[in-house]
């Protein structure tokens, strides 16, 4: 006999019993479909996560400097001002694995336009900042360094600034807003951001120049700096590098003791994606192991339903053989049956688990990354599971002997 007229007496076969062989490939659609739905739904997460990352900048260090300790009592790092104006210049020019270094400082303050106000965050800060966070100009012009070293009144307004001052899509270029009283004249508009992983808005924010900053909104602490530092590594690859370099100058421009305690932190933004994506990962690998042995129990069902079909067609196989029929013929038969119910099943599989991802990203607000390599590989393993499960039915058909077959009832 043909392939063809194998899988022909397979199909018709398997259709003799619709609700049957239906409920056969039951364990093997809901395994693929719901292997399908938690990979898309894992990728989706971990894509949200990469995305969030993203939006904080490109291999990014966070300096804050040292602690406070009073009566036992730690204030955490920042509340202890040890990082200075001379720092900063020396990671600038003696940290080989640093491309940008910017002082952030910060304050809380109300914005005032000619009718509207609107508090929000003042982040003082130098023009490496922009390109280190990955943030351009959506209208006018950034923070220059002509700026800086003038102590210029001029603010780049963050998009959610914009529209609670101006409305949605104003161009407030060459306007003028006081923050504490003071004019200063919008030179900007950054791109909108978005929000972070913990739910931050970065569009509400402005940017003054720091030296601005220290002379007109929150007096300085004269050499030391009262924020922290942002630092982008030259690449991805010297993230790591870089943070060893500042450690290592830091400890020596501090004149702390081998052995003593760091009276600084950094913070490695990379590390801290890095983390939130494996820990996405072994989510992901669980639930699709999880929804695998529902594979591995639908392979079972088919093996069970096999060997009833054997049981029951037992005079049919012995007429085959009697007319002619090959063991090999009666094996393939059997064997093409067990593979088109598992393939069945993981076609089925296949548009359940693309229609549940689907659902689940629109009721939950979950993004969704289908892997069509996922597909693939859960089809042929459906196929694998038929073949496999369906082996030994077929093999004991196959050996059946056609007189004892012909004579059972």
């Amino acid at each position: 006999m043909s392939w063809l007229q194998v899988l022909r007496v397979a199909v018709r076969a398997l259709l003799r019993n619709k609700m049957r062989s239906f409920l056969t490939t039951l364990g093997v659609i809901i395994g693929v479909s719901a292997v399908i739905a938690m990979v898309a739904i894992g990728e989706g997460a971990k894509a949200r996560v990469e995305e969030s990352f993203a939006s904080m900048g490109s291999n990014l260090l966070v300096v804050l400097s040292g602690t406070t300790t009073a009566s036992g009592a730690h204030g955490g790092f920042g509340s202890m001002p040890t990082l200075t104006w001379d720092d900063l210049k020396a990671m600038r020019s003696e940290a080989s694995a640093v491309r940008y270094a910017s002082p952030q400082l910060r304050s809380t303050q109300q914005v005032i336009s000619d009718d509207q106000n609107w508090a929000t965050s003042i982040n003082g800060v130098s023009p490496e900042y922009f390109p280190m966070r990955s943030w351009s100009a959506a209208m006018g012009s950034l923070i220059t360094q002509s700026d800086i070293e003038a102590g210029s009144k001029v603010v780049v307004l963050g998009q959610t600034v914009v529209d609670k001052l101006y409305g949605s899509n104003a161009d407030p270029t060459g306007h003028s807003v006081r923050i504490m009283k003071i004019p200063f004249q919008i030179i900007g508009v950054l791109a909108r951001k978005g929000q972070s992983a913990t739910g931050q808005d970065y569009d509400d924010a402005v940017f003054v120049p720091y030296t601005t900053f220290r002379a007109k909104i929150q007096g300085g602490l004269q050499k030391f700096i009262a924020g922290s530092i942002m630092v982008g590594a030259a690449s991805g690859d010297a993230t790591v590098r870089a943070q060893s370099q500042i450690t290592n100058l830091l400890r020596d421009r501090h004149h702390i003791a081998l052995g003593a305690d760091d009276d600084f932190s950094i913070r490695n933004l990379a590390e801290m994606a890095n983390a939130q994506q494996e820990g996405v990962k072994t989510l992901t690998t669980l639930l699709a192991s999880i929804a695998a042995v529902s594979l591995i129990v639908g392979g079972i069902g088919i093996m069970n339903i096999m060997l009833v079909s054997v049981t029951e067609r037992t005079r049919e196989i012995g007429i085959r053989m009697a007319v002619g029929a090959r063991p090999r013929d009666v094996l393939s038969q059997f064997l093409v049956e067990a593979l088109a119910l598992s393939s069945a099943g993981g076609i089925i599989g296949i548009l359940l688990g693309l229609l549940a991802a689907n659902r689940l990203a629109a009721n939950f607000g979950w993004p969704i990354l289908i892997r069509y390599d996922i597909i693939a590989i859960a089809v042929g393993f459906s196929g694998l599971v038929g073949v496999v499960f369906g082996l030994y039915p077929a093999q004991k058909a196959s050996r059946l002997d056609p007189i004892d077959a012909l004579r059972y009832e």
